[in-house]
């Protein structure tokens, strides 16, 4: 018999979870549209890199608009992704879900054709 993997915050392993229902299936399906964006993804990418940045920041990263950022990560605040700080003019990003991290580094293996 395998060993069941638990993850670091204790929660059972996927294999020993109950079968998925509507209700867990409809907000994971949710998740991903909001992941499956390419400016979001570099935006992550780029906060997983630096830790915080602002939206000027992260605008000059991916090379877009603020205005066009500011949208971008407002998506992922709402879908608990990022947190955000005011500093005086300034509102400084964070990544606030750990899952999501290695969520995207393991989609990055799965696509990597050097792996």
């Amino acid at each position: 018999m395998s060993e069941r993997v638990v993850s670091a915050d204790r929660r059972p392993a996927l294999a020993d979870r109950p079968l998925i229902g509507p209700v867990d299936a409809s907000r994971l399906e949710g998740l991903f549209k909001v992941l499956a964006n390419d400016t979001r993804l570099r935006l992550l990418h780029a906060l997983v890199r630096d830790g915080e940045l602002s939206v000027t920041q992260l605008a000059e990263a991916v090379e877009l608009k603020p205005q066009a950022v500011s949208n971008q990560l407002q998506r992922l605040v709402d879908k608990g992704i990022l947190a955000s700080r005011r500093d005086g003019n300034r509102i400084w990003y964070r990544i606030d879900d750990r899952c999501v991290v290695g969520l995207i580094d393991l989609a990055w293996c799965l696509t990597d054709s050097t792996a």
